[in-house]
């Protein structure tokens, strides 16, 4: 039991390294404390390896994939839609500050919910479901969900240790960018098979970049020649008393 254990925690540590879950982790660790990134990572990975070694080893059938994955891109993109128009509103600095406690209290259902629809027909849920037909499943769960955890837990380190040099504005909208990212990425592995890997990664590319001039234009538009006038406008009202006298 021991060996399966190791050999499952083997698999699934080497399958999740640069995959887009651990990049997913990193993301989040990016916005929210890393206990609560952790816990969602751990509950996740404790529940979408259950059942695969339920599918794996009692069922021996496959979940709708394609339906999981169109879940999986939606919550994606929904949460990267969210920290981005959260990062266009939050302009003082007070708004910065206090944003880490509001989001903390959702951030454990949005990190639980995008990991588990995200591994739900992942790669690293068939290596688990392959493992569980020959093996002991408890003990393929057991180290699944150490080796899922293990990755997780590296990436947040990662995550943390980077998010102390980066202004929190920048963090915010690099990771709504990334999640776009990945939600469109997971659209087209899950529903155009015939592209491959890296062309699906190289146009997954359109839709953060297409969000991105749409925040820079929003931007932009609220740096106006409008505003500059109204401040101008302002200056000149003290000196109005001065020339009645």
């Amino acid at each position: 039991m021991i060996a399966t254990v190791l050999l499952s925690f083997g698999v699934l540590f080497l399958a999740e390294l640069g995959d887009k879950s651990q990049l997913m982790a990193l993301t989040f660790a990016l916005r929210y404390h890393w206990w609560v990134v952790l816990s969602g990572i751990t509950v996740a990975s404790v529940l979408v390896n259950l059942i695969a070694v339920g599918v794996g080893h009692f069922l021996g059938a496959a979940l709708p994939t394609g339906v999981i994955s169109l879940f999986a891109a939606a919550t994606l993109i929904g949460v990267g839609l969210w920290t981005l128009r959260e990062s266009l509103s939050n302009s003082s600095d007070e708004g910065e500050e206090a944003a880490p406690q509001t989001r903390s209290r959702s951030a454990f259902l949005v990190v639980l919910s995008a990991f588990l629809l995200a591994e739900l027909g992942d790669r690293t849920m068939f290596a688990t479901m392959a493992l569980a037909t020959n093996n002991n499943w408890v003990a393929v769960w057991i180290g699944s969900v150490a080796g899922m955890v293990a990755a997780g837990g590296l990436a947040i380190v990662i995550g943390v240790t980077v998010g102390k040099h980066i202004p929190e504005r920048i963090i915010a909208v690099c990771s709504g960018l990334l999640f776009l990212y990945f939600g469109a990425l997971t659209l087209l592995e899950a529903f155009a098979h015939g592209l491959g890997t890296p062309l699906a990664a190289l146009l997954s590319l359109a839709l953060p970049a297409l969000a991105g001039a749409v925040l820079l234009l929003l931007r932009r538009r609220a740096a106006s020649p409008a505003s500059v006038l109204d401040h101008d406008v302002a200056e000149q009202i003290p000196a109005a008393p001065h020339e009645v006298q």
